[in-house]
């Protein structure tokens, strides 16, 4: 069962795209039909299959988890003890415990299932720029 680690590096919070790499390592596997699993080794990102045509999407997005989940020095936050890491940092695991740290993709016709505006994106929860750890295995 065909296995990798993609490292994706970001800028801060965002939604950061990389269906390409994915798509080519399934590509060079060879296989016609499988299921890919997508997973990130953090806990203050997450994954996730959205929009990749309008850019206003996921502006919209960061946007949203932003109102939802403020920064712990907001006074809506004011309940939050984990701040040794920034005022960022526990609003992220939140993040990251609302949405997907994995995701299955299946392949078809040696391709990624994905609709024709779908795109897999990791969506960095953290205020500085990271380096994010991404495992891809297919198991056919």
């Amino acid at each position: 069962m065909p296995q990798t680690q993609l490292t994706i590096q970001t800028r801060g919070q965002g939604l950061y795209e990389f269906t390409d790499e994915v798509a080519e390592f399934v590509r060079r596997q060879g296989v016609e039909e499988a299921l890919l699993t997508v997973f990130v080794r953090h806990t203050s990102c997450s994954l996730l299959v959205q929009e990749n045509a309008d850019p206003d999407v996921q502006r919209d997005l960061k946007t949203f988890f932003s109102r939802l989940v403020p920064p712990s020095d907001a006074p809506s936050m004011a309940w939050v003890t984990h701040t040794m890491e920034g005022p960022d940092d526990m609003p992220a695991h939140i993040k990251a415990a609302l949405m997907a740290v994995s995701l299955a993709i299946p392949v078809t016709a040696g391709r990624l299932a994905l609709g024709t505006w779908q795109g897999i994106y990791l969506f960095e929860h953290r205020d500085r720029p990271h380096s994010r750890n991404v495992v891809l295995h297919l198991s056919p």
